[in-house]
């Protein structure tokens, strides 16, 4: 049996605490779609985080946690489908990848100003103990 497809605005439209999903690209083939309004009261972090997620896509939050490998098994609870993304959310969404893994790269770009930054404090002392 086929999954059941899900459009953004699917998704987007269960966001409160009495109906809230969430998109997660957690797992080869995803992103899927979880109904987790049952586990609301159940996520040892509160429900204020999920519910700060709700009716988006939830993958950075939760990969930033570090959930554990129970957490990752849980999440099979709660899945409801996969989310059939358009051609423009597809190219968005690659497009930000491309800007996150650039800025990465680049030390978030905070590598040239602490380099002037550094260098300016040493010419700040420098010229402080001549």
């Amino acid at each position: 049996m086929a999954a059941k497809e899900f459009k953004s605005a699917d998704v987007a439209s269960h966001n409160t605490e009495e109906d809230c999903w969430v998109t997660l690209s957690v797992e080869e083939g995803g992103p899927f779609v979880y109904d987790i309004t049952k586990y609301l009261d159940e996520h040892p972090g509160g429900a204020e985080v999920l519910l700060d997620v709700a009716g988006q896509d939830a993958t950075d939050q939760f990969e930033d946690i570090g959930h554990s490998g129970d957490a990752r098994k849980e999440l099979g609870n709660y899945k409801i489908g996969i989310l059939k993304m358009s051609k423009e959310e597809i190219e968005k969404i690659a497009k930000e990848k491309e800007a996150k893994l650039l800025a990465a790269k680049n030390g978030g770009g905070m590598m040239p100003i602490l380099a002037v930054l550094v260098v300016a404090v040493a010419i700040g002392y420098y010229v402080m103990t001549q």
